[in-house]
Formats: C-alpha cells, structure tokens, sequence
C-alpha cells in the first residue's frame, strides 16, 4: 500500500441537463488528471441538480444501468485513476431511489458503494424546506473501501453531521474519509468547514469533500468550498465558491501520527445517562 497519494476534488455548478453536467464534470476531472491527481472525487447530484422531485425520479436508473455509471467507468479506465462519482439517484425497488456514492478503480470496475443513510430534512431560516426522504430511501450500511493508497470511508454530505458513523469507519480503519456534497448557502457558510475539519480531528483521517457550487434550479444555492483536511484538521485545499479543481497530496503516515498523538479512537469509556431528581439537583447546583 503506498504511503502517499495526490487526490482530487471536482467542484460542480450543476444544472437541469444530465449530459451538460456529465460533460463538464469529465473536463474537470481530466484536468485533475492532468495535475497528478490519482485518485478523484466528484460532488453530491454530479449527474443532475433538479428541484422537481418528479423530474429527477423520471431520469433516475438502476445504478446498472445509469449513464453517469457508466460514462465514469470509462473515463475511470481511460485515465488509470480511481474515481469516486459522489452520488447519483439510483432506482430501488418499489419506486423508492437511494443517494448512492459509487466509487471506481483504475480499470473501471466498480469496487464499493454506498446508500446515504441520514436524510436532509429540514427547514431553513430563509424558508426553503428539504424533504429529500420524500423520494429517497435511507441506506442502513456503513462502507469501507480499501484501495492502494488507502482504506476509504463512503458518507454523503448531510452525513457530516453525525460523528458516531465517522468514528465507526475510524475504528474499523479508515484512513480518508469522503464526504461529496451539495451543501446549501445558509448551512455551509455557518458549519461546512468546522464540520469537515472536526471530523478529520476526532477520526485522524482526511477528509475529502468535493461540493456542489453556485445557483441552481428552484431558486436553491450551494456553498461549494470542496474542501481536502489533514488528519490534525489543516484544510490543505479550499475550492472557493466557483466551478473548478482543488488537488492536495496525502501522506498518509500522518494518520497513524496523529492518532499516535491523541489517540481518542482507544479511549471509549462506557457510559449512563441518569435522569430524575439526582441530576436534576446537579444541574441546578
């Protein structure tokens, strides 16, 4: 397993047109390519960014079967690279979809999946309203993925938010942790990097967070900032608000260091949650 890798992210102004989106998305990830990156990840909704739930349902396909499946197993064969497709809307049984990361090795095999498994329901302070349980199943399964350069961690943007899945991935060895997302404005610009570098801290894994960016269909913005973390917390690459590539190289003896420093992953302690008037009169005193 090498000790070193140069990654890349892919930062997304996704629209309303699968092809446009697919195209651009491969432009940059050859440039990406073209920087020395080996191994490159793309955003959350790389294939499309629809506000209409019944369109994007419409286009949705078994992930067997879906363009942006295939057109990123060739582009992952032709340039020799491992490619993770952040997510795309993968038809399930009974008309329900899963937001599913896929990631491809350098022959264009599909190695790894995984299903978000947190749904991002909620309702802003500027009005807009998620509901993407609406049309999306919720995964159950934690996935890890080992590569040559490393043991990969498969989450899903609002996954950020829930620590205990990346300590679990953590603990079961994994090194970088991958986090594609369409964050929007209002919650990136107030938690995406002090999420993103809070896990890499708590875990001593890198994280690798390619985003969405800019306006998009229904009045809705993301915060893009895709976003490569240290395992000590040290943002190596921010992607700013516009389209285009961040690249940063992982030295991944730097994992075992930091959990060398601080090794909390060891540290688990067993503990009670007591209620009634005992901690009651604690709280007050």
């Amino acid at each position: 397993m090498s000790a070193a890798v140069r990654v890349g992210c892919i930062q997304l102004n996704g629209g309303q047109d699968m092809a446009a989106n697919l195209a651009r998305a491969e432009a940059l990830v050859r440039e990406a390519h073209a920087k020395g990156a080996r191994f490159i990840a793309t955003p959350e909704n790389t294939p499309l960014m629809e506000h209409r739930s019944e369109v994007g349902r419409a286009q949705a396909e078994p992930t067997a079967s879906h363009k942006a499946v295939h057109h990123f197993a060739a582009l992952a064969r032709e340039l020799g690279v491992y490619l993770l497709l952040g997510s795309h809307a993968a038809r399930a049984q009974g008309g329900r979809l899963h937001n599913r990361s896929v990631l491809f090795d350098e022959r264009g095999a599909m190695v790894a999946s995984y299903d978000k498994i947190h749904m991002f329901d909620v309702e802003l302070s500027d009005g807009a309203t998620y509901k993407e349980s609406a049309s999306f199943e919720p995964g159950v399964d934690a996935v890890l993925a080992e590569t040559p350069f490393g043991r990969l961690g498969l989450t899903v943007c609002y996954d950020v938010r829930f620590a205990y899945l990346y300590r679990l991935l953590a603990q079961a060895g994994a090194e970088i942790l991958t986090v594609p997302a369409a964050f929007t404005q209002i919650t990136g610009e107030a938690h995406w990097h002090v999420l993103l570098r809070a896990r890499a801290i708590e875990t001593g894994c890198y994280v690798v967070a390619p985003a969405q960016c800019g306006s998009h269909s229904g009045n809705r913005r993301t915060f893009g900032h895709s976003l490569i973390v240290d395992p000590w917390g040290r943002v190596l690459a921010d992607g700013g608000g516009e389209e285009g590539v961040i690249v940063a190289d992982l030295d991944l003896s730097k994992v075992s260091e930091a959990r060398a420093r601080i090794p909390a992953l060891t540290h688990d302690r067993p503990v009670r949650l007591s209620g009634g008037s005992k901690a009651a009169r604690a709280i007050s005193s």
